[in-house]
């Protein structure tokens, strides 16, 4: 027996914080010649960290880093989607990055992208909600140029090469949205519009009122107010609906921060009886929901968008198509979904308080 060959076992152990193989020879073996095979072998456990971690995972480099670049950070809407980015970031061991101007600035989105590709290290990854779109398009297709994936959430950039979109189907949001407005309406009156004419996303969902009130001839839009990503625009514009002749039986919202202003305009005012359809779940649109002067508002999962972002970017990183720019709309066997629907739902009055309590029930900030 003391001629046989030490056995030896493959056991897994944490390794300067991250997980490693590391071979220890059976009890029986003389200590002298345990502690020179394990020693022995810490090399070569160190290079197969590099291949393999305990569980099959994989190890990230410290320098990878992703990064998410919003329309607008200061915006609840942003920062419930930072928050999603943050939990992928963290499940996944990796650094992130949050950037982005803290009004609606398109041109100052367009300069941060820049700065982003700019930096000495280059990101991993860039997940971006598009608020011009074809003017951050040079600045996605320089990227995937340089080997960096690049994935629109919340706002697509259809004509960049930009690899795939995550968020809502928002044509089926505007018709969601239109839907309610009939119903309140009961088949007629006239609409006044806010919207931001362009942004992909608000396109789609005036696309989708459009053509649910089509089915109604006598719903007809009247105004369209392009709010600029200003609530005040929002606030002012409404004041003077309300004091022209033929003021807008209803008001809907292509985004989220108009339809807060409209209902306190009204509520000054003591204007009752106006439908008002909101966009997402700003607080203040909740507020004036359960007060009744939103009617209802299209909730989406901007958490969700960044936190599946993140991963995905983070899977394209590891496994890097060949070529990032190929036409992958046109690849019957492209390894990306040209679109990944997050979903959405109507929340109103009568289904508030459960929406509230799965809001309490979120992932902890």
């Amino acid at each position: 027996m003391r001629g046989r060959p030490a056995r030896t076992e493959m056991r897994c152990f944490p390794f300067h914080g991250s997980p490693a193989w590391v071979y220890t020879p059976s009890m029986g073996t003389h200590m002298s010649t345990a502690k020179t095979r394990t020693i022995s072998l810490l090399a070569l456990c160190a290079a197969l960290v590099a291949l393999s971690g305990c569980g099959g995972g994989s190890m990230h480099s410290p320098t990878e880093v992703y990064v998410l670049i919003a329309s607008n950070v200061k915006l609840p809407y942003w920062q419930t989607a930072s928050e999603g980015f943050k939990r992928a970031a963290a499940e996944l061991g990796v650094r992130y990055d949050i950037v982005g101007p803290e009004t609606y600035d398109p041109k100052a989105q367009h300069e941060e992208f820049r700065r982003v590709l700019n930096r000495q290290v280059k990101p991993s990854g860039i997940l971006i909600s598009a608020a011009a779109p074809e003017l951050v398009r040079p600045d996605i297709d320089a990227a995937i140029a340089q080997g960096i994936p690049v994935i629109a959430m919340d706002s697509d950039a259809p004509t960049s090469k930009r690899l795939m979109f995550i968020g809502t189907d928002n044509y089926r949001a505007g018709v969601m949205g239109a839907e309610v407005a009939a119903k309140h309406m009961q088949g007629k009156g006239n609409v006044a519009v806010f919207t931001m004419p362009e942004q992909t996303n608000l396109i789609q969902r005036l696309s989708g009122y459009q053509d649910v009130f089509a089915r109604h001839p006598q719903i007809r839009i009247v105004q369209t107010v392009d709010i600029k990503g200003n609530a005040a625009v929002a606030f002012d514009a409404t004041k003077e609906l309300l004091a022209s002749p033929k003021a807008p039986d209803a008001f809907v919202c292509m985004e989220a921060i108009a339809c807060a202003q409209i209902a306190d305009v009204l509520d000054r005012n003591k204007v009752t009886g106006k439908t008002v359809i909101a966009m997402d779940t700003e607080p203040d649109t909740l507020e004036w929901i359960k007060k009744g002067v939103i009617t209802a508002t299209v909730a989406q999962k901007p958490f969700t968008m960044a936190y599946l972002g993140l991963k995905l970017l983070d899977d394209l990183y590891h496994h890097k198509p060949q070529n990032l720019g190929e036409d992958w709309a046109q690849d019957l066997h492209s390894p990306v979904p040209a679109f990944v629907d997050t979903g959405s739902a109507l929340v109103n009055k009568a289904n508030l308080d459960k929406f509230a309590q799965s809001l309490e029930g979120a992932p902890a900030k």
